[in-house]
């Protein structure tokens, strides 16, 4: 929309930054996401900016604490490796005590949701694109935490000394949360937990705590230009990321499938790394391991969203199999 006053709590986050309705050429909600309320802003000076801010209830996930705490982590770190493709923040404000309340002002990435980019018959720019993405991903991995493992946003305490710890801590809220919210889960919550605790032990094999997104599905991707020139606009909502293995960003890149069989990403990841993707057995625990804590998540986060009995059904009917199957996975990988 144009030509009309934001509501609050946008008109008082747009006010403390200096910019008044004269200064707004148009703003309008963007949908698309689960969490946060998200809202793109132009400005009549061409800026062009996308402001967030947090639901007003605390329906959540015990993760969720503080996600805004989490996405400009991944942006300030993200510069560190160039800034490949992410938004620049313009100003946070974390404290949802605060006059304004928590807000995230960000520049706008060019581009639109991969899913929806659309292409032209006989074009197929997906290896390209896959290829350059691998490149991005390889890039943002190779930035370091230095205060240790989690989510920068502590959730659960402060970030952990070890990755096992902090992938521990991860899983236990999302089991609890399964409790305190009745999800359906394919197996009961102690059998899940103790699935995972046998398999724990190769979660020592990482001891650099890497820049991870977790949430790389198409939406947050943005692709730019015309049908057999396509590339990456912009790597966006980094608010679940975290310290950790820089393997758990397979999940989301390959969600229902197998990133082993992604030969142009990973080929493009090797390029940006300086080695190719061993997959060891190691590897593919902790790839299972991290398949089933972002499945837990999906099917338990539909209880506190209260998405309705369809949407809910829908969830389970393409989730439950593969969470199965990652646990079976990682016992077999445990043992």
């Amino acid at each position: 929309m144009s030509g009309r006053i934001p509501a609050p709590p946008l008109a008082r986050i747009l006010d403390a930054l200096g910019v008044g309705e004269h200064d707004i050429a148009s703003h309008a909600t963007l949908t698309g996401g689960t969490y946060n309320t998200v809202t793109r802003v132009t400005l009549t000076d061409g800026r062009d900016w996308v402001v967030k801010t947090p639901p007003p209830h605390a329906d959540a996930l015990r993760y969720e604490r503080d996600l805004l705490v989490n996405e400009v982590a991944f942006y300030t770190a993200a510069a560190q490796a160039g800034g490949p493709a992410v938004p620049r923040v313009v100003r946070s404000e974390p404290d949802p005590a605060s006059p304004t309340g928590a807000y995230l002002v960000m520049t706008a990435r060019p581009g639109r949701p991969w899913h929806e980019a659309g292409g032209a018959a006989g074009v197929d720019d997906e290896p390209g694109l896959r290829a350059e993405l691998g490149g991005l991903v390889g890039r943002l991995h190779t930035v370091t935490g230095t205060a240790g493992f989690g989510y920068p946003a502590e959730p659960f305490g402060p970030l952990a000394p070890t990755w096992r710890g902090a992938f521990t801590a991860m899983t236990k809220a999302v089991l609890a949360d399964a409790e305190t919210y009745g999800a359906r889960l394919p197996y009961p919550v102690d059998h899940i937990r103790t699935v995972l605790a046998d398999a724990a032990r190769v979660l020592d094999d990482v001891t650099r705590p890497a820049l991870v997104h977790f949430d790389l599905w198409p939406g947050n991707l943005l692709v730019t230009g015309d049908p057999g020139a396509r590339s990456i606009g912009g790597i966006i909502d980094g608010e679940r990321m975290f310290w950790g293995d820089p393997v758990a960003d397979f999940v989301s890149l390959a969600l229902f499938s197998d990133i082993e069989r992604d030969r142009d990403f990973l080929d493009g990841y090797a390029r940006s790394t300086g080695g190719a993707v061993e997959f060891t057995d190691s590897l593919r625990t902790r790839y299972a391991l991290y398949r089933s804590y972002l499945y837990l998540i999906m099917l338990v986060e539909t209880a506190p969203r209260a998405v309705g009995p369809e949407a809910a059904e829908q969830t389970w009917e393409l989730v439950a199999p593969h969470l199965v199957d990652a646990l079976e996975a990682a016992r077999g990988g445990g043992v």
